[in-house]
This record gives structure tokens, C-alpha cells and sequence, in this order.
């Protein structure tokens, strides 16, 4: 058997994907990278000495909740919390009323205690935590435990819903999916969007658990988030040459089809996404091997979910742990080849 390193791995996929295999452009010559939006942390958030354990007695002394947010430097999802949520008066004003805000940099060096009482570097606390997106969000109650993490951007009215969720201490009586349903209930009415790349009925995912990966989009009926999902990312070629490397299922999120898991349990729709902590929609659940690698949730475009795919079809998660390390890598190699990239597209 052939081994390949993992940058030789990466440039033949990305060679598959673009069809053709043309010369690597020197460095200086890179294509243009587009979409690096930029972002500042709003002043109001704490000046923290980052020892967790404390800020967690500090805030709930004052009658708030630990929020700890994790961004890097050019991420688009990252403005557009920090532009467009955040400069929003009833967020900033419930954000700031509920809780303590501390902001971490992905790839930061800093000296951080974490709530176990474990001192490391930020970017050591990040892959602790296997934070794989940004921004991603973590909210601790008063005992310093997680009550509710988003992975990835929420636009305005579900962050806020998300805010109201942990600011209003729902946990004790729901869980986060049961909250977010309610208070957004899924439509009566409309209908999915159909794709030729989705598997028909009837679904018994074990035929499949060890052949193609699997990809699962739980989706729902009137849907903002599943329209743009289509209309924006789903037709894009790149999209389609990526999705052929897998079995593509589409399930409405609140049906009661009964589905077989890859993992040979008989279930619905519905019963399937609970047991997954499906929260939003639309959400994608990558599976290899027939064992769930990785869920692309909250508000994802082209660029990122074509590389998320590419992630897991190539078997690139195996060997390179950090997602976010394997995309900055396949948009270098796609630069070299002299394409544009916009990670904003």
C-alpha cells in the first residue's frame, strides 16, 4: 500500500475537485484570498486574568452566567457576530444584563485556567475542548458547568433565542432543542427541497456503513437557513463533485420516517435528530465507517462546507485533528493553483 503524506493527500484531492492539475503557482504569485472579514471584541467584554474558575464565582456573584467565545483573526463568521449581532441594542443589552463575556483566540498563546483548574495555553484549551468551528460559543451555569455550546454562527433572532435559553436558566426544564423548537415551532406547511443527489426512501443506513461516507441533512419545511442552503451552497459545482464521494440522505428534521442508523438502530426521523442534539436547521452529520465524524451546524457558506466535506471524504480527519489547520491548508493549495478563494462566498 502506497502511504501518503498528509499535504500529498490534501493536493490530490483538491486536484480531483478542480478536475484538472495545473501548475503550482509560486507563493508570491498565490491567487487572491477573499472573504477575511475584520472584527474587533466589543469593549464591554471582561478583562479577564483568564483563570476560569474565578470568573465563573465573579459573575454568578453578580448574578450572571460565564459565556466564553472562541474567534480567530479573518474569520467572516466571526464579524458578522461581532458586526451584526453585536451591534444590535436588545442583544448587547441582554448579553451584558445575563452574563460575563471573555473572548479566546483559537490560536492564542495566553495562560488560561481552565474549570478543572488545569493551566494551559489557549490554543491547548481550544483543542480540549475540540473547538473545530468559530466563533464558537460555551455558556456555564453558576457550578461551572456547560449548559449550552454553539458551534458556528446563529443569526440575530436565534442567538438571541440561544442568550434568553441560558440568561432564563431553561436547562433545568428542557433541553436546548426542545427550547429553540418552541419557540420557533417547525412550519405546518411548504415542502423540502429535492436534490438528484438524495437517496430515496426507504433509509437502512447500515447497507452503507462501510462504504461511502455517510451524509445526513436534517432539514424542515419553510426553512430560511435550509433555502439558503440550497439556492447558495448545494448548487454549487464544487458542492456536487464533493457530495458524489458520499451516500447523501435528506430527513425532515420533525418526521416520523422510520430510518435504520448507520449503527443498525430502527428509529424516526425525528427520534434520530434528538439522540444526535440536533438543534438548528438545516444541520449535516458527516459519518465514516458507520461512527459520526462531525456536525456542520448553525450558519455555514460554500467555501467551509465544501472544506468540511472534503475533510472527511479524503480521510484527512484521521491524521490532521484540527479542522480549522486543514482548511487554512486547502485554501493555500487551492491559491497556489491559482484560484480565487472567498471563505465568505
Amino acid at each position: 500500500m502506497v502511504r501518503r503524506s498528509f499535504r500529498q493527500m490534501l493536493l490530490l484531492a483538491t486536484m480531483a475537485i478542480l478536475g484538472s492539475t495545473p501548475g503550482l503557482l509560486p507563493a508570491a504569485e498565490k491567487a487572491e484570498l477573499r472573504g477575511a472579514l475584520p472584527h474587533e471584541v466589543p469593549a464591554w467584554f471582561k478583562k479577564s486574568f483568564l483563570i476560569l474558575p474565578e470568573d465563573v464565582t465573579e459573575a454568578a456573584r453578580d448574578g450572571k452566567r460565564l459565556m466564553i467565545y472562541f474567534g480567530q483573526e479573518g474569520c467572516p463568521y466571526c464579524a458578522e457576530l461581532m458586526n451584526n449581532n453585536f451591534s444590535q441594542a436588545p442583544i448587547v443589552e441582554y448579553t451584558r444584563r445575563h452574563f460575563e463575556a471573555i473572548d479566546l483566540n483559537l490560536w492564542g498563546s495566553r495562560e488560561v485556567t481552565d474549570l478543572s483548574g488545569k493551566t494551559m495555553q489557549e490554543k491547548e484549551l481550544a483543542a480540549k475542548l475540540k473547538v473545530w468551528f468559530t466563533p464558537t460559543l460555551l455558556f456555564f451555569n453558576e457550578e461551572g458547568e456547560q449548559v449550552l455550546r454553539i458551534n458556528g454562527y446563529y443569526p440575530p433572532h436565534q442567538f438571541l433565542t440561544a442568550l434568553k435559553y441560558v440568561g432564563e436558566k431553561q436547562e433545568k426544564r428542557m433541553t436546548f432543542k426542545e427550547y429553540l423548537a418552541k419557540e420557533s415551532p417547525p412550519p405546518a406547511k411548504g415542502s423540502l427541497h429535492v436534490q438528484p443527489f438524495f437517496a430515496p426512501p426507504p433509509h437502512d443506513l447500515t447497507r452503507i456503513a462501510a462504504g461511502k461516507p455517510l451524509a445526513v441533512f436534517f432539514e424542515q419545511k419553510d426553512c430560511a437557513g435550509c433555502d439558503r442552503l440550497h439556492e447558495m451552497v448545494l448548487k454549487e459545482d464544487a458542492t456536487k463533485e464533493l457530495l458524489k464521494r458520499f451516500h447523501v440522505v435528506q430527513l425532515d428534521r420533525w418526521s416520523d420516517m422510520p430510518v435504520i442508523t448507520p449503527a443498525g438502530r430502527k428509529t424516526t426521523a425525528r427520534a434520530w435528530a434528538d439522540s444526535l442534539n440536533v438543534a438548528y436547521v438545516p444541520t449535516a452529520v458527516l459519518f465514516d465507517g458507520g461512527k459520526e465524524v462531525i456536525q456542520i451546524e448553525a450558519m455555514l457558506k460554500g467555501f467551509h462546507v465544501q472544506s468540511v466535506l472534503d475533510y472527511v471524504a479524503s480521510g484527512a480527519y484521521k491524521t490532521q485533528t484540527s479542522l480549522q489547520r486543514y482548511i487554512q491548508a486547502r485554501a493555500d493549495h487551492l491559491r497556489e493553483q491559482g484560484v480565487v478563494v472567498d471563505i465568505w462566498n
